[in-house]
């Protein structure tokens, strides 16, 4: 498990990439605001959208999800409580005014890149003031 990337992976990346070669300025590992020791992969502040791409394993993907089977009744109750963690964090942020995006890492980053671009322009056009940059 130590060797288990929790940042920074190979799709997080390419969305990155993409998000940033699209002209989208964002900020990695951002804190949940009043939640301390949680992060957002992927966040745009001003327009509140946070994009969070969960793991197939770790977070219960339901197409690519397994169930170890050693020691499986600990792996089951630390892989509920990882999906309970993601619920009770989407809830948070939504209650604070954040759109949250969840992704699974299967995803294409092509499609990710587009959804999310395509809602943070939504959210800075309907911004007091805003602007569409």
């Amino acid at each position: 498990m130590s060797r288990q990337a929790s940042k920074d992976t190979a799709v997080e990346l390419a969305v990155r990439r993409l998000l940033h070669a699209a002209g989208l300025r964002y900020r990695v590992e951002y804190p949940v605001p009043g939640m301390p020791r949680r992060r957002i992969d992927v966040a745009f502040p001003r327009a509140k959208v946070a994009v969070l791409i969960d793991g197939c394993f770790w977070h219960g993907c339901p197409k690519h999800a397994t169930h170890p089977k050693s020691n499986a009744e600990w792996w089951r109750q630390k892989l509920a409580r990882n999906m309970t963690r993601d619920a009770e964090t989407t809830e948070h942020l939504v209650a604070a005014g954040w759109e949250v995006l969840r992704f699974w890492e299967h995803e294409a980053p092509e499609d990710v890149a587009l959804r999310v671009a395509a809602v943070v322009s939504r959210r800075k056009a309907e911004r007091p003031g805003g602007r569409n940059r």
